[in-house]
């Protein structure tokens, strides 16, 4: 029986079907290997592809054919070595193919590797990722039609007809048509009278007009009451809806007491969400705050990149992250979501203030607020006041990062799709 397999090149995704079907059958296989590439490279080359390699025994494909049947049995000419019935130990490698060692018979076959694109390489990534408590869903990035009315049209579907609109146009067709026949059918019938009160004698006279009488009444009772030409359907055209929007507020604590190591923690977390958030939405806004003793609204590249440091005075951020949003992001037009990097290590008293602001004036106006503390000792005085937070709101998340190991993680965790709940 012969097979034919086609294995040639697909380019321009002509074969995207197939492609999709092959990354559905060997999940579990690829998604082993992006969690070992994301193990082996830094957060800030996630967007990127992955060349994957899956072994030979897992793509392996059916072959039908016919097998021998019955009791064989072989004599093959060489053998001083063995008879049958011995046993002998495996060979040592690459008796098997592939896998990188060399087969005693010259024969095998290496393992099976392809490239995983961008785009598939951050589906996998993100597969189990959602922005939770996503009450306005309908964000600026996802265009939504809606069907809005456009007038009249002389054809469409039963179900669209207007029926006023084209009993309306039959009324004045009938009374367009019928106008010259009912003058002309007057003006005959006050002849036909007259010539009947006179004495003397028209019969031929009367004759004519009473076939004209009834000619005109045929006329006019051949008019349709209703005609295809009157009828008129409701027009719909597709708009785009308007659709809220949504903004992530990234806040970052720039002071002495984050070292270097933090400061590059807590930027690989922000580049792993703002990875996450343009994946999702592609015209999201972000607004990057960094802060020690006094907060300043910077762009991402300063965001990252700024060596400026000094105190801690968290409530200079949330005082800024709050004029911003009552002057550019009205809570009723935007979806506000915030997160927050810091060590925890703030003024004694600026803490409890901290929480007053989030309890009144922020985490209302939030769709959901995120807290990240990195530090390796115990946690910090702001830790407690959130600790406090967290227990009134459920919009509220705070998570500890202890090492560059737990980035990832604590993202999982603070971001993860949240289960369905009934109304």
């Amino acid at each position: 029986m012969a097979h034919i397999i086609d294995r040639r090149l697909n380019g321009k995704n002509k074969s995207a079907v197939n492609r999709e079907r092959f990354l559905r059958r060997f999940k579990a296989q690829i998604k082993e290997a992006v969690s070992k590439a994301i193990k082996g490279r830094s957060i800030t080359d996630i967007d990127s592809g992955e060349k994957v390699s899956i072994p030979v025994k897992d793509v392996s494909e059916p072959v039908f054919h016919h097998g021998k049947g019955g009791v064989t049995e072989n004599v093959h000419p060489g053998n001083e070595e063995f008879i049958k019935g011995d046993r002998f130990n495996r060979p040592q490698g690459g008796a098997g193919g592939g896998g990188g060692k060399a087969s005693q018979d010259g024969e095998g076959e290496d393992d099976f590797a392809f490239e995983l694109s961008r785009e598939e390489f951050m589906n996998v990534f993100f597969e189990d990722l959602a922005l939770p408590n996503l009450v306005k869903t309908q964000l600026m990035g996802i265009e939504e039609m809606k069907s809005v009315r456009a007038g009249y049209t002389s054809d469409g579907t039963p179900t669209n007809i207007s029926i006023v609109r084209s009993l309306r146009g039959a009324l004045a067709r009938r009374v367009a048509l019928s106008a010259p026949t009912l003058s002309e059918l007057n003006e005959v019938e006050e002849d036909l009278d007259t010539l009947l009160e006179s004495d003397e004698e028209h019969d031929i006279e009367v004759r004519e007009k009473r076939k004209r009488i009834h000619m005109l009444r045929e006329r006019l009772a051949s008019i349709p009451f209703i005609d295809p030409f009157d009828l008129r359907y409701n027009n719909r055209v597709r708009q785009p809806k308007p659709t809220s929007q949504a903004v992530m507020f990234c806040i970052m604590d720039v002071s002495g007491s984050m070292d270097e190591a933090k400061k590059d923690m807590a930027k690989r977390f922000f580049i792993l969400l703002y990875l996450f958030l343009q994946r999702n939405y592609e015209k999201i806004e972000v607004v990057f705050i960094r802060h020690h003793t006094s907060a300043v609204e910077v762009n991402e590249h300063d965001f990252f990149h700024s060596r400026e440091s000094g105190g801690t005075v968290v409530s200079s951020a949330l005082n800024l992250m709050k004029e911003i949003v009552y002057k550019r992001y009205n809570s009723s037009e935007w979806n506000i979501y915030v997160a927050q990097a810091s060590d925890g290590d703030n003024w004694d008293s600026d803490s409890a203030n901290c929480a007053q602001i989030l309890s009144e004036s922020l985490l209302p106006l939030c769709q959901y607020y995120a807290y990240v503390e990195i530090t390796e000792s115990e946690p910090q005085n702001l830790w407690y006041e959130y600790l406090k937070v967290k227990e009134r709101c459920k919009h509220f998340a705070m998570q500890r990062i202890h090492s560059t190991a737990d980035i990832y993680p604590v993202f999982r965790e603070i971001f993860k799709r949240q289960p369905a709940t009934r109304a």
